[in-house]
């Protein structure tokens, strides 16, 4: 890699391959991505001590950080462990404050562990837990998207967003959020930049915004 291309990794959503980033084109010249991808948890493993271990993935100093959802999520434990130049949360939260209702009943009620994450090959299932949508024309997207299925890492995913304990944003963090999320819904969210009619899965489908705005935020 140039000296002067600013390397950016991009972490992706809970099941999520780097797949979901394919249309985010980054001015060659200036950049380089570079794509993170989840593994198995160990047994009993702690958020923080997942989230170093994927730092151990990370190859170059002063990067630019970008996650998405839950990816989002574990980008910010990730920054807590390395120097970053930008961090970019997206479709995500950035304290338990700004988890939904649902969520908060579910850590509350302890819930979340009925949930079916024993049927991950059906992507109906799969879909709603990653993406809060089950519309039938797109489940051919999500078998392409939602390659991650062991329901170990399902029912620690869940968990882990569910409990995330984290009160204040990091500094300088960037938050991007989409106006129509239904998984993390928008009057919960606050200090972000609002992409228009950006629901969860924006990062394929408001590729342009991105492509287009990202390299400016970057450099501000």
């Amino acid at each position: 890699m140039k000296a002067n291309k600013i390397p950016v990794y991009c972490m992706p959503g809970m099941a999520a391959n780097p797949s979901i980033f394919q249309y985010i084109k980054l001015p060659e010249d200036e950049f380089e991505m570079f794509f993170l991808e989840w593994f198995v948890p160990e047994k009993e493993e702690t958020l923080a001590a997942y989230a170093m271990r994927m730092t151990k993935k990370i190859k170059h100093d002063n990067i630019v950080l970008i996650g998405v959802s839950f990816g989002g999520i574990l980008v910010q434990e990730m920054a807590k462990i390395i120097s970053v130049r930008k961090l970019f949360v997206i479709s995500s939260v950035k304290t338990r404050f700004e988890l939904p209702r649902r969520m908060k009943l579910a850590k509350a009620t302890k819930l979340y562990k009925l949930l079916p994450t024993s049927l991950v090959n059906n992507i109906e299932v799969l879909s709603k837990f990653a993406f809060g949508d089950l519309a039938t024309k797109r489940l051919e997207l999500y078998e392409q998207y939602l390659s991650m299925r062991d329901k170990f890492y399902l029912d620690w995913s869940i968990e882990q967003i569910i409990n995330w304990t984290q009160e204040e944003p990091l500094p300088n963090t960037i938050h991007i959020h989409g106006d129509k999320d239904m998984v993390f819904p928008m009057q919960h969210i606050e200090n972000c930049i609002v992409v228009k009619g950006g629901t969860h899965i924006m990062i394929i489908n408001k590729y342009k915004w991105f492509n287009k705005n990202l390299p400016k935020l970057i450099n501000e």
